[in-house]
């Protein structure tokens, strides 16, 4: 990565672990993701310019229609490809956990994903125990934030695993 690139994430970094950011972001990062998304036709997600990001469609968890939410993602390589992303519940660091989550919770086997423009089926588990420990840790390597939005709430942050449906990579 080059120095000027280098400085740009740090600074962002920085930003995003601010309570201000916290306040903020939630209202303007998802609109300014779906509007971009929609006009560019799955092809351009704005907050992956810094972080690799999916747009998460799912059923609701109480009404059964359909949420979409685009989110920062921690795509798996597997043989040569993604094999599996795994998406934080940071909700910046804010005291609920954000409602997609509840949304996987209720409809593990529902789930589309738009990645790089394209549309997968997905399959999402909650992680828990050792898995979830080492999948925490791998997460703030690629996002040191995280820490700064657990340090700020009770809860612990959902980390989910989302593997394609078909099985294919």
């Amino acid at each position: 990565m080059a120095p000027g690139v280098r400085l740009g994430v740090r600074l962002v970094q920085k930003v995003s672990s601010t309570r201000a950011f916290a306040r903020i972001a939630p209202h303007v990062v998802p609109a300014m993701d779906r509007a971009v998304h929609r006009l560019t036709r799955g092809k351009v997600l704005l907050s992956a310019r810094m972080l690799p990001g999916v747009v998460l469609t799912v059923p609701g968890a109480r009404s059964g229609q359909l949420r979409t939410t685009p989110l920062a993602c921690m795509p798996v390589a597997r043989d040569g490809g993604t094999g599996s992303w795994v998406l934080v519940g940071s909700n910046f660091g804010r005291p609920g956990h954000p409602a997609w989550t509840a949304n996987l919770l209720a409809h593990p086997e529902a789930p589309v994903i738009s990645w790089k423009g394209v549309g997968i089926p997905v399959r999402a588990r909650l992680l828990a125990g050792a898995e979830r420990a080492e999948v925490w840790e791998a997460a703030l390597r690629f996002w040191p934030p995280y820490a700064a939005y657990q340090a700020r709430i009770d809860r612990e942050i959902r980390l989910f695993r989302l593997e394609r449906r078909d099985g294919s990579g």
